[in-house]
Formats: structure tokens, C-alpha cells, sequence
């Protein structure tokens, strides 16, 4: 990444007075965060992108239009799927959250024994707990932290196949839940290394900054993705992404 890049000059994050457009008028109040390190914020400090995480980012634009939003993010890093679900799911419902971000699968994903159909079972009771309570839910493919140029090379391709393998039953899960889904995984710059940690686990300020803008993008597809009323959202469509 050039040396002289910055979040106002990166053509992949967002312009200024985008947020504002694409969240005008949002209907959210109350925005939960379930998940792993991704969801509490790990992200390296890179020069040129403020050190403020995901989660906190998409909290921050959504209190630009309506400040009164109440946030609560109870993620925690190391946790694996069934460990988010048994210690946040409790906490996130007595919230009451009109708004939920559920990231979780990546612990299990590091792991060669990983079992997606375990993952997306655990995803799918939360995600399904919280659209019952009323809120939408934002699910995501995460970047492929495969890519990292941390991560050993003998490692590398059981690790890349594993993630996209979560990617893509998570986008499943969402297809069938009707979720809000944020689709990272095939990014234009999945392999640029500029986007990861020097953990070769977790990504840069510049993949959170990029990540914001996408699901800033996707929220602003609510509206128009929903199916006409009386329909079960929960077998409706993803929107696209």
C-alpha cells in the first residue's frame, strides 16, 4: 500500500458525507454486537486510518443520524461459535436490540477440525433468536486472513480453504434467515496484504475502515430488499452484495 494512502484518499473506503446518505433516516435505536476478536476489535493500527474498530465505526455513523442510539458490544476475542452463543445471546436479547451484528466462526475456522455444520447451527439459533426479538441482523464473510503474509505457508492453504468454506455457509445461513449479509470474502482486495495483522489472525485499521463502508452499503439496501408485508423474512432473500 502506498505509503502516502489514507482513509480520505482510499478509493475503497467511504467518501465524505456518504454514511449520511446511505444511512439518512435509518430506523435503528438499539444496536447489539454478538461475536468473536472481529466483533470486540483487534484491528493493527495502520498510519493514515483513525484506530477506531468495526463495530465501533458502524456505531459511530449510525449515532451521525440519530444520536440517541444506544450500543452495547459484547464481543470477546477467542471465542469460538457455541461459546458466543451460550455467553452473549442472554445479554443481547435483554437489550433489546433493533439492530444486531453476529460475527462468530473464525476460532472454529483456525481449527483443521473445524465442523461448519456445528457453526451454522450455533449461528443460525442466534440469529434466529434475535430476528423472533424484532431486529434485523447483519451477518459477514470475512476477509481471508489466509492471505496475510503472517500466516506460514504450510498453513496457508488448509487455512484459505477453511475460511471460504465458513464464507460460504454463512452466506447460506443468511440466504435462508434473511439476514443483512456483508460479503468480504471475495473482495477485490482480499490478497492485498495491507489488510492484515502482523498476527496473521486478525486484520489492519485499513480492513476495518474498508469493512465499514460495506456494510454501511448493505444497510442502506434494508428498505428496498425487504419482502412486501406479511411475508417471513426469514425465507426471503439476501441482499445482494
Amino acid at each position: 500500500m502506498p505509503s502516502t494512502l489514507t482513509e480520505a484518499t482510499d478509493p475503497w473506503c467511504l467518501r465524505p458525507g456518504e454514511a449520511g446518505e446511505l444511512l439518512r433516516g435509518h430506523p435503528w435505536h438499539r444496536f447489539v454486537v454478538l461475536g468473536d476478536s472481529v466483533a470486540e476489535g483487534l484491528c493493527e493500527p495502520v498510519d493514515g486510518y483513525p484506530d477506531v474498530q468495526w463495530a465501533d465505526r458502524i456505531a459511530a455513523e449510525l449515532r451521525g443520524v440519530r444520536p440517541d442510539l444506544a450500543y452495547l458490544n459484547l464481543g470477546r476475542r477467542g471465542l469460538r461459535a457455541h461459546e458466543v452463543r451460550a455467553t452473549q445471546l442472554t445479554d443481547a436479547l435483554a437489550f433489546g436490540p433493533d439492530l444486531a451484528l453476529v460475527v462468530c466462526g473464525g476460532n472454529d475456522a483456525f481449527r483443521p477440525g473445524y465442523d461448519p455444520d456445528a457453526v451454522d447451527a450455533e449461528l443460525s439459533a442466534m440469529v434466529t433468536a434475535l430476528r423472533d426479538a424484532g431486529a434485523d441482523v447483519i451477518t459477514v464473510g470475512m476477509f481471508d486472513v489466509s492471505h496475510s503474509p503472517a500466516v506460514p505457508d504450510a498453513l496457508r492453504a488448509g487455512l484459505g480453504e477453511r475460511m471460504r468454506r465458513l464464507s460460504t455457509h454463512t452466506r447460506v445461513v443468511a440466504q435462508r434467515l434473511g439476514t443483512l449479509h456483508v460479503h468480504l470474502t471475495d473482495h477485490p482486495l482480499v490478497a492485498d496484504p495491507s489488510l492484515y495483522s502482523g498476527d496473521g489472525r486478525h486484520g489492519s485499521a485499513r480492513s476495518d475502515a474498508i469493512a465499514t463502508a460495506e456494510t454501511l452499503r448493505v444497510l442502506a439496501t434494508r428498505e428496498t430488499s425487504r419482502p412486501p408485508a406479511g411475508d417471513d423474512l426469514r425465507h426471503g432473500p439476501t441482499p445482494a452484495t
